[in-house]
């Protein structure tokens, strides 16, 4: 498949996600639980037949730890999905790459750059004209926001430790062990809580198997293909997209509403994440002075 077809194809699978979770009849922890268990169901006999099982201890442990991490960022992000709006919920979400940035610049000490500065402030200007000043300062606001950007932040430790792993493995291995590990989390989570994992409806279960079959398996197994090819930057760019597909998905099957603050607020927050993808020029002087200093 050609790998802009494939990375459109992903879009397109994964931006149903909060429309499953919000149709499906259950708790959104076993929404989540689902997506994965049935995904990974899928992968079990072709991995098998095919061989894709052999790995190396390192790679094993940081995809298991990765696939925990991926289980919690489902979780919270599916509690926070029955909170707030889905495009709202979906938005904040995709606020990994600016938690991506800090915490290269904190944690690992890697310079961000002036356009990763500049679009974290923007998208801090657009979420608290999304989320209302007002409500900031009284600490009056949906628990859906707290737990949506805690879903980003989930989303951020996963690709700093999984980061560079899949050159190093096939895409369909990594993904074996990493849906296995969130589908034992997930498991364990729903046992501790006493959420119902067998009575449902027919209607609920066509929801769990679309966000297994459509979002999780054939979602990120194109946008993986598509990583292949093209570059990182220009697929995470793209992956914003699935914020305004989703907007309209959720106006078709949800009937939701938005806001014009939190519409207006949504674009620039949209706008922010795209500037932080953004790299500066390198002039004739910037190279000669590089050349000088030895980096």
């Amino acid at each position: 498949m050609n790998p802009k077809a494939s990375l459109i194809i992903g879009i397109l699978c994964i931006a149903f996600s909060p429309i499953f979770v919000r149709l499906a009849v259950a708790a959104p922890l076993t929404s989540g639980f689902y997506r994965i268990f049935i995904a990974w169901l899928c992968l079990l006999p072709y991995c098998i037949i095919k061989g894709q099982l052999k790995i190396g201890r390192r790679e094993l442990m940081v995809a298991l730890i990765g696939g925990v991490i991926f289980g919690a960022d489902i979780a919270v992000w599916n509690l926070s999905l029955v909170k707030i709006p889905a495009t709202v919920s979906t938005l904040i979400a995709n606020l990994a790459p600016l938690w991506v940035g800090l915490i290269s610049y904190l944690i690992l000490k890697r310079k961000s750059g002036k356009m990763f500065w500049i679009g974290t402030w923007v998208a801090i200007f657009g979420m608290v004209i999304l989320v209302g000043y007002q409500n900031i300062l009284s600490l009056q606001f949906n628990i859906g926001i707290p737990l949506a950007l805690l879903a980003s932040f989930f989303y951020a430790i996963y690709i700093v430790i999984t980061r560079g792993i899949l050159q190093k493995i096939s895409t369909l291995t990594f993904m074996f062990y990493n849906m296995l590990a969130g589908s034992v989390f997930l498991f364990g989570i729903n046992l501790v809580q006493h959420n119902e994992l067998v009575v449902f409806s027919t209607a609920t279960w066509l929801c769990f198997l679309g966000m297994g079959l459509v979002c999780q398996l054939a979602g990120w197994l194109t946008i993986n293909r598509s990583l292949r090819f093209l570059e990182s930057t220009k697929v995470s760019i793209a992956l914003l997209s699935q914020t305004v597909i989703a907007g309209f998905l959720a106006i078709l099957f949800l009937r939701e509403t938005l806001a014009s603050r939190e519409i207006f607020g949504s674009v620039i927050v949209l706008a922010g994440i795209a500037i932080t993808f953004l790299k500066r020029k390198v002039t004739p002087s910037d190279a000669i002075a590089l050349n000088q200093s030895g980096t």
